[in-house]
């Protein structure tokens, strides 16, 4: 065999290794980045869920651990800061100067509420046509 043949063989798994490189290290690399910076962001008053599913307050921050309240009842626990898999909602903002609470997300409803809240919707539209009628009328 000569050299120039055995380049040519070579040649498909030496172009492979920088082909895995963009394809699979590098978006690894750079999602870890953006979740580290995540986790290292986290203050108090964000709404947190851990990897292990819990939803929780962010109390208290540490370096490498948060102190979170979670449930009815309050209850205060510590985690570390590796287990943060999202922040759902930022506890705090400053507006104009005075801090406020951000609105939470809207929750769904169950499909009977659905129901209702259209059933109420409808009898106000059909109200409000009807009054707008009668004023017309009046006129």
């Amino acid at each position: 065999m000569t050299q120039g043949q055995m380049l040519m063989q070579m040649l498909p798994l030496l172009l492979l290794i920088p082909l895995m490189y963009f394809l699979l290290i590098r978006p690894q690399k750079k999602k870890d980045k953006e979740t580290n910076k995540m986790r290292n962001s986290v203050k108090v008053g964000d709404e947190i869920i851990t990897i292990g599913g819990i939803v929780g307050k962010v109390v208290k921050t540490k370096d490498d651990s948060l102190v979170i309240q979670v449930g009815a009842d309050k209850i205060k626990f510590e985690i570390m800061r590796w287990a943060v898999s999202r922040v759902t909602a930022e506890g705090k903002s400053i507006k104009g100067g005075a801090m406020e609470e951000e609105e939470a997300p809207k929750k769904a409803l169950p499909k009977r509420m659905k129901k209702a809240e259209k059933a109420v919707e409808e009898t106000s539209e059909s109200t409000a046509s009807e009054s707008a009628e009668e004023a017309a009328a009046q006129e």
